[in-house]
């Protein structure tokens, strides 16, 4: 309770009034106009002038008018109407209208009698004539009368009959609420609605009914509780738990007051918790009023004048009362300006995500740090170990009581220091690359890089390093060296455009001059990173340590991407490098060729050399032996496929090998197909290769050329006397490709018909098949020469009619000339609109 909500101003004493010290007490106030009326126990309404009040010094009130209404009794209610320039007191039962300046009784307005308590409501209309509607409440009558008041008449409108005494009320336009000796109850007096509230066993000093706020009520409820009622019976607040015996009660948003003879007790409607008490003696009733809450004691009037409510909440953030100072924000948020709301808010939430931090509640923490946009320099100030990346920066945030020393921590408990750290790096990577950050993006990125090496988050690390940061070059690469973080180190380096750095610093880890237990595949890693390099310079310098390491994985620096942004290396220049290098050149030729499809003669040739010596490497005997070698292979779909090897410089290089393969399918490419199957009969001795390359290259070819090829090759059979038999299997096994006449002229007299038995049978029946398929398409075209005929038959005797209005299908306009076209779809357009075809008939 150390929150001074009010603080309390002594206004004015009674005014002595003459003889009897008794009667000299003072009875309820009123406050409308800068002017103060007074109603007291001895019948007299004295009006005071009421100046503006200081923060400090005590107002000087002054009466400047003063009213006996009758020789005794004590003025109950004082209400002002300042529409009306009206003052009604209620005094001896009846309710008088005064002029609320001269306090002269407004002759045309009798008494209202029989009034035990009134309240005024707002304007009905806010057309002429102006009025202010009354309530009054009647115990002799047992009734609440609904009056309209005017500058000079008054009239009862309705009145609203109770079975008990009305003894206390108040009233929200069009509802009033009414206490009677057992119950509160509710009436709507627009619609007539009455509605029950709760039971109660108060006394009559007891019983309190006020205003609260729009549409809403404060009751004295049983066992001690301020009850809040809307005016359709619902309560939207919880109760306040109030002291037993309250005389009176106000409501100055956000907090309510509860009045004992002693002392007034202020509670906030927020979260019904005690806030301040202020002691005064005999106190009897409270006021509320624009000023502040008016608390009227025997002779003495004090005024309670709130704090400014920024005031209050700044008062509870110095006291470190966070969580009241964000429920109080929130309650009165609507009526601050917007600037000082979110300034108070942030202060607010950075105070108690500060709080939470001390006390571990680390996820609460980090929230409100990130809600008030605070400055992360000043959460890494708090680790000594890691503020030595924020240079000279000075906190801007106050002390706070119990904060914990990580430095300390650190050294006596690593368990708990480790936790603090974590939070650390979660809070950093939360606010890494957002405005809230974008004043310190090099002290953040380098606290995570401190973070990262003292709590050994190694992927972490290197996340953090391979992408774009912002970190502290010098001071970040000294920390990585610290902790032999050397592959990072080079990524550090490398994202800072430092390449040269970066893969000489990888190059020594793969030599093993720095040791890296975290570094894996740091060769793989220099070759990407070659490959993506723009620096031609830094390039051509690792260039060759990385062939020299391992010519098959190094050469994959000079293969890019083909959808890559790095523009690729000028192939002579490449070539002309990898001449010390032969593994490595073969590869990346096959790369030219093979990916991107060279059309440059020379490197279809390189290609075939570079197999070529491959081969011959193993020498002579090895080379005839290795048909099925998967370099002889390569070699020999290069040949077929290739149209671009130089066919000469390739049979030179071959001419004294024992490549007969290959030079047959030079000798092929240069249309010396016969010089090729002899190579492959008589040297390659390879009847099977014979065949296939005559299948080969007659492929896709019409069948002349296929029956002449093979016709070639049979008569190397022929001339060759001991191949007798393989011109026999020959014809035999492919008779299909021979054309039966030419064979039978050419071959040898002395050859018995059973010999060629075969070959015989499936000529027959080829010729038999290409006669019968002849046929066939002949009947084929037959048929379709009598559908077309069919087609136009029918078109032509298909009866057309035609109207006037019929249209063109093409340009929707009318058909006026006697010609025009007929689909078979039955689609009429003009000849101009079509150009007719065969399935449309002009008529």
């Amino acid at each position: 309770m150390s929150l001074r909500v009010f603080s309390s101003v002594l206004l004015t004493e009674k005014p002595t009034t003459g003889k009897g010290k008794d009667k000299a007490g003072i009875q309820c106030v009123e406050c409308c106009c800068k002017s103060l009326y007074i109603g007291g126990k001895d019948s007299v309404v004295h009006q005071l002038n009421l100046p503006a009040m200081g923060a400090a010094a005590t107002p000087n009130v002054r009466e400047v008018n003063r009213r006996q209404m009758g020789r005794g009794g004590a003025v109950v209610q004082l209400r002002a109407i300042p529409v009306l320039n009206h003052l009604l007191v209620l005094w001896d039962g009846s309710v008088t209208a005064l002029n609320m300046f001269s306090l002269e009784p407004v002759a045309p307005l009798k008494k209202l009698q029989n009034v035990s308590c009134m309240e005024v409501s707002a304007s009905a209309s806010p057309t002429q004539p102006v009025f202010v509607e009354l309530l009054t409440a009647s115990m002799k009558r047992r009734c609440v009368s609904l009056h309209r008041v005017y500058v000079n008449k008054w009239e009862c409108l309705k009145q609203l009959p109770l079975l008990q005494e009305p003894m206390a009320l108040a009233v929200r336009e069009p509802c009033v609420c009414v206490a009677t000796a057992d119950r509160y109850m509710l009436h709507d007096y627009e619609s007539g609605n009455t509605l029950d509230l709760f039971h109660h066993n108060l006394s009559k000093p007891n019983l309190i009914v006020k205003q609260a706020g729009e549409r809403e009520f404060l009751l004295n409820g049983p066992g001690s509780l301020g009850m809040f009622v809307m005016s359709d019976g619902i309560s939207q607040r919880p109760p306040v738990p109030w002291p037993e015996g309250v005389l009176d009660a106000a409501v100055c948003f956000p907090y309510t007051l509860a009045l004992q003879s002693q002392a007034v007790h202020v509670y906030s409607m927020l979260d019904q918790k005690l806030k301040q008490v202020i002691p005064i003696l005999k106190a009897g009733a409270l006021t509320s009023t624009t000023e502040g809450v008016f608390v009227i004691a025997e002779r003495d009037i004090y005024c309670l004048r709130p704090s400014a409510l920024g005031d209050q909440i700044e008062a509870l953030v110095a006291e470190e009362q966070m969580d009241q100072a964000l429920v109080l924000l929130e309650g009165v948020k609507d009526l601050l300006p917007q600037d000082t709301c979110k300034d108070l808010r942030k202060n607010i939430s950075c105070m108690l995500g500060l709080m939470h931090f001390n006390q571990e509640r680390f996820r609460e923490a980090k929230e409100l740090l990130i809600e008030s946009h605070l400055d992360p320099r000043e959460v890494i100030r708090l680790y000594p170990e890691v503020s030595s990346v924020c240079g000279d920066f000075d906190t801007q945030l106050p002390s706070i009581s119990n904060s914990r020393d990580l430095q300390a921590l650190s050294r006596e408990d690593q368990a708990s220091y480790q936790r603090f750290l974590h939070f650390l790096g979660e809070f950093l990577r939360a606010v890494r690359g957002t405005a809230q950050a974008v004043a310190c993006r090099s002290d953040v990125d380098s606290a995570l890089l401190k973070v990262y090496l003292q709590s050994g988050e190694t992927e972490r690390l290197i996340q953090l390093v391979c992408a774009l940061n912002d970190c502290h070059l010098d001071l970040c690469a000294s920390e990585l060296k610290q902790h032999k973080r050397f592959f990072a180190l080079g990524l550090l380096y490398q994202s800072h455009g430092q390449h040269f750095n970066a893969i000489q610093t990888w190059v020594r880890i793969d030599e093993g001059q720095y040791d890296d237990s975290s570094a894996t595949n740091v060769y793989d890693h220099i070759l990407s990173t070659l490959r993506q390099l723009n620096n031609r310079d830094t390039f051509w310098k690792f260039a060759d340590w990385a062939l020299q390491r391992d010519q098959e994985a190094g050469v994959q620096i000079f293969i890019q991407d083909t959808e890559g942004s790095i523009p690729p290396f000028h192939s002579d220049e490449v070539i002309c490098f990898l001449q010390k290098y032969p593994v490595s050149l073969l590869t990346y030729l096959e790369y030219l060729v093979g990916e991107l499809k060279s059309k440059e003669e020379r490197h279809h040739t390189l290609l075939a050399l570079a197999y070529v010596a491959q081969i011959l490497q193993r020498g002579t005997e090895e080379a005839v032996q290795s048909a099925g070698n998967s370099v002889r292979r390569k070699l020999q779909q290069l040949l077929w496929q290739s149209t671009h090897c130089d066919a000469g410089a390739l049979h030179d290089k071959m001419s004294c090998t024992n490549l007969h393969t290959e030079k047959a399918i030079l000798l092929g490419k240069a249309g010396e197909h016969k010089k090729a199957l002899q190579i492959l009969v008589h040297n390659e001795k390879d009847r099977q290769a014979a065949v296939d390359y005559c299948w080969r290259t007659s492929a896709g070819r019409e069948r002349d050329f296929r029956q002449r090829l093979f016709l070639s090759l049979l008569q190397i059979y022929l001339d060759s006397t001991p191949a007798v038999g393989a011109a026999a299997d020959l014809l035999n096994n492919h008779a299909a490709a021979f054309d039966a006449m030419v064979v039978l002229q050419v071959l040898p007299g002395s050859w018995s018909a059973q010999l060629v038995m075969r070959f015989l049978r499936e000529a027959l029946r080829d010729a038999f098949h290409q006669r019968r398929m002849k046929e066939m398409e002949r009947a084929l075209a037959s048929a379709e020469q009598h559908r077309l005929r069919y087609t136009r038959t029918k078109t032509s005797n298909t009866m057309i009619k035609l109207e006037s209005s019929t249209m063109c299908h093409v340009c929707q306009r009318l058909l006026t000339q006697p010609e025009f076209v007929f689909t078979p779809t039955g689609e009429l357009a003009h000849l101009h609109c079509t150009t007719g075809g065969k399935s449309a008939q002009t008529l």
